[in-house]
């Protein structure tokens, strides 16, 4: 199994290893800091049940990875298909838009207001530590953001891409991503990112700004035994 078919369990070990809990047969990032837990690439019941320990008992674990199989006494929440897009390898030439700004501690509420609003995905107060996020505000309100959420050695997935409704079709999502992808290969790192298979216009987005499909595999919500 390569690293992205199993993303987050390479993340929790290794680049985000301080923002995870848990030990060798699961991890989980902090509660405080996202919801997605994971196992190693070929996982046994064990595993599961150290899973269990990890996020307690009838609490909830989000699964991103190819081979996502509800384990034995395990409750599906929800299942639903997502596509991983890989961005170009190369650095990308730096662009100036003044409309974009850094995101960071003092702009969490603003942030957990967006996101409540757009429904990008989960987003947590700490979930912005994981990386940088950018954003674009108007009269002061944070109308469009973009950040970064699991990382490994080589990759950096790009994450939150939400727009106000109000301000849909005006290129922010397009300004965002791009510079998104600017930072990450200027670092030589390759960006990538999941968006649901159901959200086209996305997908088209990201296609349009040179992403490629890699695959498709379901994310798994599931609720561990009491």
């Amino acid at each position: 199994m390569e690293f992205l078919d199993n993303m987050m369990w390479h993340a929790l070990n290794g680049p985000q290893r301080d923002f995870s809990e848990g030990d060798g047969r699961a991890r989980r990032y902090l509660e405080n800091v996202a919801t997605f837990g994971a196992v190693p690439d070929e996982p046994r019941a064990e595993d599961y049940a150290s899973l269990r320990e990890v996020v307690g008992p009838g609490h909830v674990a989000v699964l991103v990875r190819r081979d996502a199989t509800p384990p034995e006494r395990w409750e599906v929440v929800d299942m639903f298909d997502c596509v991983q897009m890989i961005g170009p390898t190369a650095p990308l030439s730096r662009s100036t838009d003044p409309r974009i700004v850094t995101l960071g501690l003092s702009d969490v509420d603003d942030m957990l207001e967006l996101t409540s609003r757009t429904k990008p995905g989960p987003f947590a107060r700490r979930t912005w530590e994981l990386g940088v996020y950018l954003g674009v505000r108007f009269d002061g309100r944070l109308i469009a953001m973009a950040g970064q959420r699991a990382q490994t050695a080589d990759h950096v997935e790009i994450s939150a891409v939400c727009t106000d409704a109000q301000f849909v079709g005006k290129g922010l999502g397009r300004a965002l991503v791009r510079a998104q992808m600017e930072m990450i290969t200027a670092i030589g790192k390759v960006p990538m990112l999941h968006a649901a298979a159901t959200n086209t216009h996305a997908i088209a987005l990201y296609e349009h700004l040179g992403f490629e499909h890699r695959c498709t595999f379901p994310i798994l919500i599931m609720r561990a035994p009491s």
